[in-house]
C-alpha cells in the first residue's frame, strides 16, 4: 500500500504563490514517476504536471507552464508544486499521485488511469 498526504494549500490573493507538498509512504517513493492533478468544483480532474523518477523530466499543462514548477526530494520521500502568480481559475483541490506505469522510467503520464495512488488532496482557493 502507498500512503500520499498532500499540504500546503490555501485562500490566497491573485498573484500570489504558493507551495504544495506530497509525501509518500509504504513504497519506494524514488522509483516511480509522479504527478499533480487538479479539480475544480463542477469539473473533471485535470493534470497539472509530472516529473520522472531522477526529476529530470518534468511536463507541463498549457495552463500552468511558466508558472508552476514540479520537484520531488527523494530522501525525503516528498514531491512539490511552486506555484506562482496564482489565478482564480487555478483554485481547485490539488491531488499528488504515484504512476505505477512508469517505474525507473524517462517518461511520465498525463492520464488519470495511469495513476493507481492517490492522497486525500489539498485546497487551494484564490480570490480576485
Amino acid at each position: 500500500q502507498v500512503q500520499l498526504v498532500e499540504s500546503g494549500g490555501g485562500l490566497v490573493r491573485a498573484g500570489a504563490s504558493l507551495r504544495l507538498s506530497c509525501t509518500a509512504s509504504g513504497r519506494t517513493f524514488e522509483y516511480y514517476s509522479m504527478g499533480w492533478f487538479r479539480q475544480a468544483p463542477g469539473k473533471e480532474r485535470e493534470f497539472v504536471a509530472a516529473i520522472t523518477y531522477t526529476g529530470r523530466t518534468t511536463n507541463y499543462a498549457n495552463t500552468v507552464k511558466g508558472r508552476f514548477t514540479i520537484s520531488r526530494d527523494n530522501p525525503r520521500n516528498t514531491l512539490y508544486l511552486q506555484m506562482e502568480d496564482l489565478q482564480p481559475n487555478d483554485t481547485a483541490v490539488y491531488y499528488c499521485g504515484m504512476d505505477m506505469l512508469n517505474y525507473y522510467s524517462d517518461q511520465t503520464s498525463g492520464e488519470e488511469d495511469d495513476y493507481d495512488y492517490w492522497g486525500r488532496g489539498t485546497p487551494v482557493t484564490v480570490s480576485s
